[in-house]
């Protein structure tokens, strides 16, 4: 390499005399003060090293292109875009090493728009930056905070922006395709090697494959932004994970148009325009690359357009109309769709109670026999969570005709289900709770718990036709008849512990589902807030209202727990307590099996009883039986 000429910013002179002169010696030929650099000819065959701000770049680039002269860089406090387009290290040593110890220039491309060079990158609109920060190499907890401080940013009212984008798909400035669409903002970058951007999402990209690419961004939601620039932050490596609103763009030239001024950056340069025509200059420039500038990879001169997913046409419309909402609103067509299906759930058909009487009978035998494979089959078959689902959608859109159908269809289902709930129990000559029976008669706030998840996975899969298929195991895990036919048990049997237990648990379920449910639609897109407002809060009362009851009944299984686990295994004078079960609390009643051996008379019985007392802490009566070990 020969002699090397230095054009520095003079007001760095300082900086140049004391931390760059002495890092090249004698190496140095010639060093001018950029003010000067006009005053001097220099030939193809002289290398130029700038120690430059960007602002002075920018100026200077363009006489470097049309003078075909060689160049390296060194770092300069103020030369941020230029450092991360070029791949120059932030190190004042080592870019001063790199560039004495390269041999050859590399010819990169460069990027302009409306004519002027870009150095990195051209921003266009709200692209909120956390999305193309800097590729130079950071503090952790540096960048952490940084991206976390963007990421917070993007909880503010956004509104998309009207976008014509053109673009050549062969070589020649024909521009043979392009879109109308509605956009937040655009990330152009000439190659990735040096920014965030790129290494990160993009991979087939570099400095001197005569490409740029433009990235589109385009979400329908606040909550898709937010999802993203969660990945962003706690994620070091999103290959191959563009998200589906960020629309890619591969190719040498692309021409954006709009009827309202467009706002852009380029590299924090702040620009408007109604046009901005970008082209790639291949080869324009013979730099010493970078440390950081990846040149070396072969890459495959394809190109790439990849905007299916840009709104158009009746969507891009009704996203120019609005502010981004925070959630996805659904399409006309998952509206249409899903409406037509909830309506039809909501109607009381024959078939419905068919089914809910079938379902019923099941049921209420497989209550009776005590048998866990009789009960789900009866849950498969019981219809009544599709009305459910539709009194949600109607409750979160206050439609009203959706809630009175939804309401009949359940009132009904109800109706026939305690009909042959009752007549099974006045037939059946057994009239003592078993297990199956008991299990369904002390609801607590885990049952609240299921019913919510149930509603959410059954929202989710009504609204989905590609896993509608997961309803039958939507049912089988709210499990609303069973409990239905408990409480018609009761009602057969006279027993209103009983019947208002199980009568809780169904209303429990019905409520958790109903609330739930909605909250999904709403998540889905399915109505805005301020619509889905009071339906969310009468729903959010009713399920408010039923959880003193299951919070006592949780709080009273908790107590059972404990005093269940005190006893289990527990070693007492007359032998070892097992098999301990809580009958009751209020006066409270156990059941356990204490092992022996040899047979107890009452007055070690007695005892027996006093050593649990001390154990609970409380007057208890107990069922005892021995086990004798022989």
């Amino acid at each position: 390499m020969k002699r090397i000429t230095l054009i520095f910013d003079e007001s760095r002179a300082d900086v140049v005399e004391e931390k760059v002169l002495p890092l090249f010696g004698k190496k140095i030929k010639l060093k001018i003060a950029y003010k000067n650099f006009r005053n001097f000819k220099f030939s193809e065959e002289d290398f130029l090293m700038c120690y430059l701000s960007d602002e002075q770049l920018h100026e200077f680039i363009e006489e470097i292109v049309e003078n075909h002269w060689k160049i390296g860089f060194l770092p300069h406090p103020e030369m941020k875009e230029g450092r991360q387009g070029f791949g120059v290290s932030s190190k004042l040593e080592a870019a001063a090493r790199n560039i004495m110890d390269s041999e050859e220039l590399l010819e990169v491309d460069l990027l302009l728009a409306n004519g002027k060079p870009v150095l990195n990158k051209l921003i266009i609109g709200n692209t909120f930056s956390l999305m193309y920060g800097s590729g130079l190499q950071e503090g952790f907890f540096r960048k952490i905070i940084a991206r976390f401080n963007i990421f917070l940013k993007s909880f503010r009212k956004v509104r998309l922006q009207p976008y014509s984008i053109s673009w050549n798909t062969k070589s020649g400035d024909e521009l043979d395709q392009g879109v109308d669409t509605a956009a937040l903002g655009m990330v152009v970058v000439q190659h990735g090697k040096s920014s965030m951007l790129s290494r990160r999402i993009i991979e087939d990209s570099n400095p001197n494959d005569g490409m740029m690419h433009c990235l589109v961004l385009a979400p329908k939601s606040i909550w898709e932004i937010i999802k993203f620039g969660f990945y962003s932050v706690f994620r070091s490596k999103l290959k191959n994970s563009l998200p589906d609103y960020v629309a890619h763009i591969k190719t040498d030239r692309i021409v954006i148009k709009s009827d309202n001024p467009i706002n852009y950056a380029a590299d924090e340069l702040l620009l408007s325009a109604r046009e901005i025509e970008m082209v790639v200059k291949p080869k324009a420039l013979a730099i010493v690359p970078g440390t950081l500038l990846d040149s070396e990879k072969e890459v495959e001169k394809n190109r790439v357009f990849k905007v299916q997913n840009l709104p158009k046409g009746e969507l891009k419309n009704e996203l120019l109309n609005r502010f981004l909402p925070f959630t996805n609103h659904a399409t006309t067509e998952e509206f249409k769709w899903l409406f037509s299906i909830l309506r039809e759930n909501s109607q009381t058909s024959q078939s419905y109670l068919v089914l809910m009487a079938l379902s019923t009978i099941i049921a209420t035998f497989g209550l009776f026999g005590n048998s866990s494979p009789v009960i789900i089959g009866a849950m498969i078959l019981a219809p009544l969570m599709s009305p459910i689902i539709s009194l949600a959608m109607g409750v979160l859109r206050q439609n009203e005709r959706l809630i009175k159908e939804s309401l009949l269809a359940i009132g009904y289902g109800l109706l026939v289900g305690y009909i042959f709930a009752v007549l099974i129990t006045w037939i059946t000559p057994l009239n003592t709770p078993n297990s199956e029976i008991v299990a369904r008669i002390r609801p607590n706030l885990l049952d609240l718990g299921v019913a919510a998840a149930s509603g959410v996975a059954g929202a989710y899969a009504h609204s989905k036709k590609e896993v509608a298929k997961t309803l039958a195991g939507v049912a089988i895990a709210v499990a609303l008849v069973p409990p239905l036919s408990v409480s018609g048990i009761g009602l057969g049997w006279g027993d209103w512990e009983v019947f208002f237990g199980a009568l809780l648990l169904l209303i429990t379920n019905l409520a958790g589902m109903v609330l739930s449910a909605a909250l999904t639609f709403l998540l889905l897109g399915f109505s805005p807030f301020r619509l889905a407002k009071k339906g969310l809060l009468i729903s959010l009362f009713f399920v408010a209202l039923i959880s003193a009851p299951l919070g006592f009944g949780f709080s009273r299984m908790v107590k059972e727990n404990k005093i269940m686990q005190r006893l289990s295994g527990a070693e007492i004078p007359q032998g070892k307590l097992r098999d301990v079960r809580v009958i009751r609390m209020n006066p409270m009643r156990i059941s356990l099996t204490i092992i022996s051996e040899k047979p107890l008379d009452y007055e070690e019985l007695s005892a027996v009883k006093n050593e649990i007392q001390d154990i609970v802490g409380q007057e208890v009566e107990v069922e005892l039986s021995v086990g004798l070990v022989l």
